[in-house]
């Protein structure tokens, strides 16, 4: 049973954790809780896990860094929710050995969300932890689509307060540039 707390906190640390895939403990930390202690998050994510809707591996070589990533069950109860509605579960395999195998790309979008998020607090944007939305499929038709390594939703506050949508794409491991130009234009 999801025991959520009145203020969201435990809402939003799951709805991040599944919506981004995964996340350290210092990032869940400042995507979802940068105001208080460390530790409060480290209690939630703890109490998540006992809960069975998060899990962790650790990392042996990167100072013992803990990452979090949503379990089966987490992803059911998350995606029920409005406020993750444009979001499209992952095909999950919530294993240890899978969720180690795809850390590194991974962790390094979710610090690439964090750091839209961190800057655009220090601007006094609007983009909140769940307005940058990995991997969203976009149908081009023929068959073709276009999956980004994030959407990012961005409400700058100056200059009338525009209202930005990008793609976010964090290397090109996966298509080279004129194909993805290619995509991006029809």
């Amino acid at each position: 049973m999801l025991n959520v707390d009145t203020g969201g906190a435990d809402r939003l640390a799951l709805a991040v954790v599944a919506q981004y895939r995964m996340a350290t403990t210092e990032q869940m930390h400042l995507i979802v809780a940068p105001g208080v202690r460390i530790e409060q998050t480290r209690r939630r994510l703890a109490k998540l896990r006992e809960e069975g809707l998060v899990d962790r591996i650790t990392l042996p070589r990167a100072g013992r860094t803990r990452v979090w990533f949503a379990t089966q069950y987490g992803v059911e109860v998350a995606s029920e929710w409005p406020e993750l509605r444009e979001w499209r579960p992952p095909r999950l395999t919530s294993d240890c050995t899978a969720a180690r195998l795809r850390v590194g790309h991974t962790l390094t979008v979710t610090q690439t969300g964090l750091a839209f998020l961190q800057d655009a607090r220090r601007r006094g944007d609007v983009c909140r932890p769940l307005d940058f939305i990995p991997e969203v499929y976009h149908p081009l038709g023929n068959g073709e689509t276009v999956i980004p390594d994030a959407l990012l939703y961005y409400r700058n506050s100056h200059n009338g307060g525009s209202m930005l949508r990008a793609f976010v794409e964090v290397d090109r491991a996966t298509m080279g540039p004129d194909r993805l130009a290619a995509k991006l234009t029809a």
